[in-house]
């Protein structure tokens, strides 16, 4: 991956002198370096790389750009920091990463010479259009999360609870070559598929209900996205066909919207108006979709307020559900990544309702 493109494309956005990154994810996206504690300081001519000694071996093996490197004790990296960014006028600390303690700390304490200014998810924006090898490794966790699933279906027959069955999803993607899931799986069965974030209980499931399955695999730090509704045997009531029939539509013109160029909104509106006009515009209660990477949700947002236009690169979810509290709920999504005419989907599970 294009580690030092990702500092010279940083630079280019920068209107501050210097930019002190601490968000972890951001690190890892700059500079390959996985640990959880570490800071980088992006000047317009160097970069200065701050850990401490738990990561002295790690940040030697996994540093993929070229940088000073500093380990020590936290006051040890603080003076490395403010000596590099002695001569920086205006200093840029990450306004969605810093609590407001550690700015009054910065600024009074740290940087007392220079203005310490906020960004605006600087390396957030960078990281919304991904590269080849980024696209890779998202298709290589969604491959997983497929092949999981089918794996397990047949479980569902035999009345796992929601536990259970989270439980067998998550280490079958381990056994796979997933990392971790890549959140927290959702297992919601009968009435609980009407809590779009549900959290497996000890509920069985039973046959002829509904089952919200909302699940991902982390490879290599990036995440796969994916849910199935399915019912385990025929629906016990014709509704449940009706509304995954209306949800699947829903999904497929969200999906067929998609493109280069395209407002994010208009996904949104093509999912709604498929399920409004099956009259249950007020029961798709959240929005369409959101971009997935090295987060499980970051930008672009896919919405009825989003104001983003996708962009060939963009890797999004298109997610519609219907829920219903007295009968369950039904939601399909995919991961889909943006192509200059259209898109391409990494999630390949079936869309049939019945298990």
């Amino acid at each position: 991956m294009d580690h030092a493109g990702r500092i010279e494309r940083l630079r280019a956005a920068m209107q501050c002198d210097a930019l002190l990154v601490t968000n972890p994810k951001n690190i890892r996206y700059l500079t390959g370096f996985t640990g959880s504690a570490a800071m980088v300081l992006v000047t317009g001519d160097g970069v200065l790389f701050t850990s401490d000694g738990r990561y002295a071996t790690q940040a030697a093996e996994q540093l993929r750009v070229d940088a000073q490197v500093e380990i020590g004790l936290p006051s040890f990296q603080r003076d490395a920091v403010v000596k590099a960014a002695s001569a920086c006028g205006r200093v840029g600390l990450e306004a969605a990463s810093v609590t407001w303690a550690q700015q009054r700390l910065m600024a009074g304490e740290w940087f007392t010479s220079a203005e310490v200014v906020p960004t605006d998810r600087l390396v957030e924006r960078l990281r919304e259009v991904k590269e080849a090898a980024e696209v890779e490794r998202i298709a290589a966790a969604a491959s997983i999360a497929d092949a999981a699933l089918a794996a397990l279906l047949p479980m569902l027959h035999e009345g796992p609870t929601e536990a259970e069955f989270g439980l067998a999803l998550d280490m079958e993607m381990r056994r796979r070559g997933a990392t971790a899931p890549s959140f927290e799986t959702i297992v919601a069965s009968g009435p609980n598929g009407a809590k779009p974030h549900h959290r497996p209980s000890t509920r069985r499931v039973e046959r002829g209900e509904l089952v919200v399955l909302d699940f991902g695999a982390l490879v290599d730090g990036y995440c796969s996205d994916m849910t199935r509704t399915v019912s385990v045997g025929e629906p016990a009531d014709p509704l449940y066909a009706r509304m995954h029939d209306v949800v699947r539509q829903s999904q497929a013109a969200g999906v067929a919207a998609v493109s280069s160029g395209v407002a994010a909104v208009g996904i949104d509106t093509a999912c709604r108006d498929v399920i409004g006009a099956a009259g249950w515009g007020d029961r798709f209660v959240h929005g369409t979709g959101h971009g997935v990477g090295l987060d499980i949700h970051e930008a672009p947002a896919v919405g009825s307020t989003s104001t983003d236009t996708l962009a060939a690169g963009n890797v999004v979810t298109v997610e519609p559900g219907v829920y219903l509290p007295e009968h369950g709920g039904v939601r399909i999504e995919d991961t889909v990544v943006v192509t200059p005419d259209g898109c391409r989907i990494l999630t390949q599970s079936p869309k049939e309702l019945v298990a």
